[in-house]
Order: structure tokens, then C-alpha cells, then sequence
């Protein structure tokens, strides 16, 4: 027996316990990267990205692995490092590395990805990049942020670290901030400004309990006093804002 729809073929044989199937999607449109799953991408390092980096648990490639990357990215997922291996299809001139690590976040069981690129270098400058003259040697880590907290849960702050924004639990946890695909937050553009001022109103009003992003968007304008503030922080440095501080802004 052989069932399919849009993104799952089943194949069945009567004559044994179990089934075998292919799960088949294109990044950025399959199952997986629902319209209310956001994906970030996390360059810089902080206190609070190696807290979350320490979380992490090494795993072998998935499927959800392979929806935060291009097709033809995905068998780079299976190339060790050149620290593991120095015959890896990932290594560069000796030394150099652009391979790829797969992650779990066990506190939301999301696939997580860190992107190596280090130069080769020989007497301080690069072969592999002639024009460069000091090694590179760095990390980029690509994950979907969580649809919200998991139940009994609720944000007790909210962290602004550069473009990558943070909530801390109730429990201590530490957890992206949840965005839509297409509909993610910042601090330079008006856009995603005001996409976090209208988060930051909607965690005030409930308390800190309501953390889904999936909810259609308010037809009510956050506080000005929100924007205000969001308008004028300087984004460079670490900014931890409590509940108290967010109902405060959002009175």
C-alpha cells in the first residue's frame, strides 16, 4: 500500500512491523518552516549566546536539519571538520574549514546549525585569501526561533543582545524570542521596530504568559512610550528589560 500527500511519501509492506517513508521539503516552504516559524541566524558572541551555545547537544544530521539549508548544502552536513578530519571535503588548503555541525536545543528540541569559516593562513597572510592579513577563524549559528513558551511558562525579561532577542523564563530558561517568518524584529528599521514593539505590548498585557507569535497582529498601536524607548537604545550593548520594567513602558 502506498499513500502520499504534498510533502510525505508512506510505503507500507503488509508482510513486515514497520514502514518506511521520505519526507521531502524545500528550504523555507516545507513542513517544517511554518508561516509562523521564524529562522535566525546568530553571528556575533555574547554572554548570553554562550549560555545558550553551552545548551546545545552535538547530533548527526537530520531532517529538520536540512530545512535551514540551500539543497545543495545539505550533504555539507555530513563533511567533518578539518579539527576531526583533515582529508574532509570541508577543508580548505590544510588548515582552512567551511563545514558544518548539527545541533539539538534540548530545551525546545529545534535543529541548530553552526556554519565554520577559517582561513588557511602561511607567515600571516592567507592563501586562500590572498588580500587578507590576519587569520579568520569563526562560528554562525542558523536555528528556528520557538512559537512561543512551552506551558506553565512565562517570560520574567526580555533581552535586547544586539539583533538577537532573548527571553528568560520564569524558570530560568533562556529562549529566543519568538518571530514569524518574514516578520522578525529589530532595532534599525521601522518594520521590525515596530514588530517588537507590538510583542513587547502584548507580553505586558498578559502578564508575561502570552509568548505565541501565531496570533494575527493587534489593530491596536503599542504604547508610544514603547517605541520610544525602542527608537532610542543603543543596540551595541546588552539590554535586559524585566516584566515590571515592559508593563512600566507599556502603562
Amino acid at each position: 500500500m502506498t499513500g502520499t500527500q504534498q510533502d510525505l511519501k508512506l510505503t507500507y509492506d503488509p508482510t513486515k512491523p514497520f514502514g518506511h517513508f521520505v519526507l521531502y521539503t524545500e528550504p523555507d516552504l516545507g513542513v517544517v518552516t511554518a508561516h509562523v516559524q521564524g529562522t535566525v541566524v546568530i553571528e556575533h558572541r555574547s554572554a548570553y549566546v554562550q549560555e545558550w551555545l553551552d545548551r546545545l547537544q552535538r547530533c548527526e544530521p537530520n531532517p529538520l536539519h536540512t530545512t535551514l539549508v540551500a539543497n545543495q548544502e545539505i550533504p555539507k552536513l555530513f563533511h567533518a571538520c578539518v579539527d576531526e578530519d583533515a582529508d574532509s571535503p570541508s577543508a580548505i588548503a590544510g588548515t582552512g574549514c567551511v563545514c558544518r555541525r548539527t545541533f539539538t536545543d534540548p530545551a525546545f528540541g529545534l535543529p541548530v546549525i553552526g556554519e565554520h569559516f577559517r582561513t588557511c593562513t602561511d607567515d600571516g597572510r592567507s592563501r586562500a585569501l590572498p588580500w587578507k592579513t590576519q587569520d579568520i577563524d569563526q562560528w554562525t549559528y542558523r536555528t528556528y526561533t520557538p512559537v512561543g513558551l512551552r506551558d506553565g511558562e512565562s517570560l520574567a525579561s526580555l533581552i535586547i543582545d544586539r539583533d538577537t532577542f532573548w527571553m528568560r523564563t520564569d524558570r530560568g530558561t533562556l529562549a529566543l524570542l519568538p518571530q514569524r517568518r518574514a516578520h522578525g524584529f529589530g532595532l534599525a528599521g521601522t518594520g521590525g521596530r515596530g514588530a517588537l514593539a507590538e510583542f513587547i505590548q502584548q507580553l505586558a498585557d498578559s502578564n508575561g504568559r502570552d509568548t505565541f507569535i501565531g496570533r494575527p497582529r493587534s489593530t491596536t498601536r503599542p504604547a508610544p512610550r514603547i517605541e520610544d524607548y525602542l527608537q532610542q537604545l543603543d543596540g551595541r550593548h546588552p539590554h535586559t528589560l524585566t516584566l515590571a520594567d515592559l508593563k512600566n513602558l507599556a502603562a
